[in-house]
């Protein structure tokens, strides 16, 4: 059987830290595994062949972080080695570098979730891959403010509970929202339950002492008479602001449409009085009867020169998920202003709108059931339960009922 022993290479410069490396020694042939980590000569114990605190305080944390790695290199060795003696075939201590090396590149965290981004974006699910690879980003960055931090990842079997406590924390010192915690928590749980699944690594319930759940927000719907004052606004001589509020209020009058969904209709999609399109989110095919608000809002701009009917994506030919985010980001900036100009005091976008008309549907006495359907939800399990559908008209209808108040 292969043994596993740690040694310790210093540097060739006086006062340079060395290097830490495995000896590997196999049917009496020996091979060397260099490992990232690197210590002062002081911080080397030969005799216990193993890393001591040394002098500094200041890099116990560095040394305790150093130390678990390598028993977790060592470990996973080991682990490789009785895999290999279990097969019982013939293998090297080259194989068995190889095999660790593998190892390494395959299962660390951060590649098996970049395996799954890559997937999401292959099978057009593009903001679903935007969203997880925010929450890679998020917890590279934690990785890579730990002692122990070498790239910014951390392998499969190295996710624990005292990590994610860590990393929750670490997001809370940084101002980060209790849900968008949460929600990167999510994430992360999703990522690491695949890799269970895929028999990568052994569930070790890393996520059960962290919070996966989502509190109640800030208020985000305006009322009617808010909604009142921005279309009334004089913004004739700030075009950006007009434009900025034209959006707002179109997401409005679309019964609370997405902005991402505005952006991608295509000038096909109006037919007959009518535009019929699918949540991109949801794949829930929708129809919404064009009003004369809607209209009057689309002839205050020129013809979009691309296939897409709102001046969003203006031009065919270039990257459209550029161009729509480069707008939203525009679009958000502004209503920040527009809001300012109409004393509005919680924190306007356009995701308002949409929380906006739901609102003000619920206010104007209709039910949930219509809400759910004119918005597109199909998170309403309890009103899917007994609402199969609703004839398009009962909804615009509803519609109607709202803009009518404006």
């Amino acid at each position: 059987m292969a043994s596993i022993k740690v040694k310790f290479r210093p540097s060739t410069v006086a006062g340079h830290e060395g290097s830490i490396y495995y000896q590997i020694i196999h049917e009496r042939k020996a091979r060397q595994l260099l490992s990232p980590y690197r210590i002062y000569p002081d911080e080397w114990n030969e005799r216990r062949a193993t890393v001591t605190s040394g002098n500094m305080d200041t890099r116990k944390p560095a040394i305790l972080a150093i130390r678990e790695n390598i028993l977790h290199d060592t470990e996973r060795l080991n682990r490789i080695v009785r895999r290999l003696e279990s097969s019982r075939a013939a293998y090297s201590a080259d194989d068995l570098i190889e095999e660790f090396n593998r190892y390494t590149s395959e299962c660390s965290f951060g590649n098996f979730m970049k395996n799954i981004i890559d997937t999401l974006r292959q099978n057009a699910r593009i903001r679903t891959s935007e969203t997880y690879y925010a929450a890679q980003r998020s917890f590279s960055k934690f990785l890579s403010s730990r002692p122990s931090a070498s790239d910014g990842d951390i392998m499969l079997d190295r996710i624990t509970p005292e990590l994610m406590e860590a990393y929750e924390a670490w997001q809370r010192s940084r101002g980060v929202a209790p849900n968008t915690i949460s929600f990167y928590t999510r994430i992360l749980r999703a990522v690491y339950n695949r890799a269970v699944e895929f028999g990568i690594t052994e569930d070790r319930m890393p996520f059960r002492r962290v919070y996966t759940g989502v509190d109640k927000t800030v208020k985000r719907a305006l009322p009617i008479r808010a909604i009142k004052k921005i279309k009334t606004l004089d913004l004739t001589m700030i075009p950006r602001l007009d434009y900025a509020r034209d959006m707002f209020l179109l997401s409005f009058y679309l019964r609370g449409m997405s902005f991402v969904d505005m952006a991608y209709l295509r000038k096909n999609d109006l037919r007959n009085g009518y535009v019929t399109y699918r949540r991109r989110k949801t794949g829930q095919q929708l129809v919404i009867k064009w009003t004369k608000e809607m209209q009057l809002i689309l002839d205050k701009y020129p013809r979009n020169g691309s296939g897409y009917l709102l001046p969003i994506i203006k031009n065919g030919t270039t990257n459209e998920r550029c161009s729509y985010r480069n707008a939203s980001y525009n679009i958000n900036n502004s209503l920040k202003k527009i809001a300012e100009m109409a004393g509005v005091e919680i924190p306007l976008t356009l995701y308002v709108a949409r929380h906006s008309w739901a609102s003000a549907a619920k206010a104007k006495g209709i039910p949930v059931g219509v809400i759910s359907e004119g918005m597109g939800h199909d998170s309403e399990a309890t009103t899917r339960i007994y609402l199969a559908s609703l004839d398009t008209s009962v909804v615009d209808r509803a519609n109607a009922l709202i803009l009518s108040s404006l």
